[in-house]
């Protein structure tokens, strides 16, 4: 049997990587994936050159804006350069809504998608037929680095709507020669029921669902052990390593994470192979990635934290310079095991934005990810509240619990909820409350998991 055949057994990928056995895992482009830095960085250059051009000559807001920092096209004839070109975020999205950052006419625009508008205007972007081949090919890739191979089969349970995700993921996993089963959002015993009427290998979903999808089939004495399923395909949020690890051994399966955003393209920035679990490589033939100080905008050195900014290199229908996506990540160079040679990434836990201030202390949801993993009876699904009370901010945790670290003590209960009041104080430097919620007590969705609800005024 070859080596990507052999790929489609049952585990199989999942056991190259435990044994740190590589050699025989595909690699999807292998000359851009391989390539020497040198190579990638002088292809780089040479599309940020013409990326700025093309952005310049057809895009009123970012020609006004270079005009008034005295910046031309030309200026740009270095990849240090760029920190010349004006930041953009998510406001100047919304300001030009719907069609301000447009470049091509709208009769060449093959697809149109937006976020979901919850907290203002909607970001809407488009994608000529340039713009979805370069989109698929980056979702490719990230498959294939996930072990998944052609003939695969592929069941989607992210929405087909305005959302990214679920379109981009389809294309690129059909591009790269799989099934595709487009199952969508909702109905988890249908899905359940799909994997074993059509064989599914692969499952594309949010690892909170994933998880729900777990609960579900044991529930229903579906045996995910003898099931075809072998990797899960997650995105849409962070997937810390407790959960991913849970949802391994109870599912049987390899599960990877991929990180992407609308503003950009969409999913298929980055991608997790096997040989590095905790980062994920960047299409840097496609974007021009600079990890930032969030509060000054000035680079940081390589491999310290900070926030990503990144620069399609490849968008045509609507071009985006120096993108400042709010995630904290850092970002590594050196050659990985599986033999690829681009740029690494961190995998996003944090966002500037998402950041909490307690009574003065400054708190991350991922923070209390962490605390949570590490605690024995409790599940990945945790709720933080925060409020005033008596003029002071009050944070309470949910915290659910699985069903043997239940019990009718009262005693046992508050002995547990003050051991994890104390480890939260001991990392969040802050006291919260922790309210312990019954098994299955907090809600599950079919998409992005809320974890945080601010009813502070």
């Amino acid at each position: 049997m070859s080596a990507v055949a052999d790929l489609t057994a049952k585990g199989a990928a999942l056991a190259a990587a435990r044994a740190g056995d590589f050699a025989g895992l595909p690699v999807y482009d292998r000359a851009r994936e391989c390539a020497p830095r040198e190579e990638v960085r002088a292809l780089q250059l040479e599309k940020l050159k013409a990326q700025v051009a093309w952005t310049y000559d057809r895009v009123a807001w970012y020609r006004e804006r270079m005009d008034a920092l005295g910046v031309a096209p030309g200026d740009i004839r270095s990849l240090d350069d760029v920190h010349k070109l004006p930041f953009t975020d998510k406001s100047v999205l919304r300001d030009t809504f719907p069609y301000g950052l447009f470049a091509v006419p709208l009769d060449e625009v093959v697809e149109l998608h937006a976020s979901s508008g919850t907290t203002g205007k909607p970001i809407v972007v488009g994608y000529n037929a340039h713009d979805m081949d370069v989109w698929s090919d980056c979702i490719a890739r990230l498959a294939q680095m996930a072990g998944v191979v052609p003939g695969d089969r592929v069941q989607m349970a992210f929405g087909y709507g305005m959302f990214t995700g679920g379109f981009g993921l389809h294309y690129g996993c059909q591009k790269l020669g799989c099934m595709m089963i487009p199952a969508g959002s909702g109905n988890t015993e249908r899905h359940i029921a799909m994997i074993g009427d059509y064989g599914t290998t692969v499952l594309i979903a949010t690892p909170s669902y994933a998880l729900h999808m777990c609960e579900v089939g044991e529930r229903l004495g579906f045996d995910w052990k003898a099931s075809t399923l072998r990797v899960g395909l997650f995105g849409g949020e962070p997937c810390p390593p407790g959960l991913k690890a849970e949802i391994e051994e109870r599912m049987h399966i390899v599960c990877t994470d991929n990180y992407g955003l609308t503003e950009v393209m969409g999913p298929g920035v980055s991608g997790e192979c096997l040989a590095a679990r905790d980062m994920q490589h960047i299409a840097e033939d496609h974007f021009l990635w600079e990890v930032v100080d969030p509060e000054t905008g000035e680079p940081v050195g390589e491999g310290e934290m900070g926030e990503l900014v990144l620069t399609p290199l490849d968008k045509q229908a609507i071009p985006v310079l120096r993108y400042r996506t709010h995630d904290l990540t850092r970002v590594v160079c050196e050659p990985c095991a599986c033999g690829r040679t681009s740029a690494r990434m961190q995998k996003v836990r944090a966002r500037c934005d998402d950041m909490l201030i307690i009574r003065g202390t400054n708190v991350f949801p991922s923070q209390v990810e962490d605390v949570l993993s590490g605690i024995r009876g409790v599940t990945p699904h945790y709720r933080i509240v925060v409020e005033t009370a008596n003029g002071l901010d009050r944070m309470t945790v949910h915290v659910e619990l699985k069903p043997e670290a239940f019990s009718d003590s009262f005693e046992e209960m508050e002995g547990l909820r003050r051991a994890i009041e104390e480890k939260l104080k001991g990392v969040l430097l802050v006291g919260v409350r922790v309210k312990l919620v019954e098994p299955g007590g907090i809600e599950r969705t079919t998409g992005k998991a809320k974890h945080v609800e601010d009813l502070r005024k």
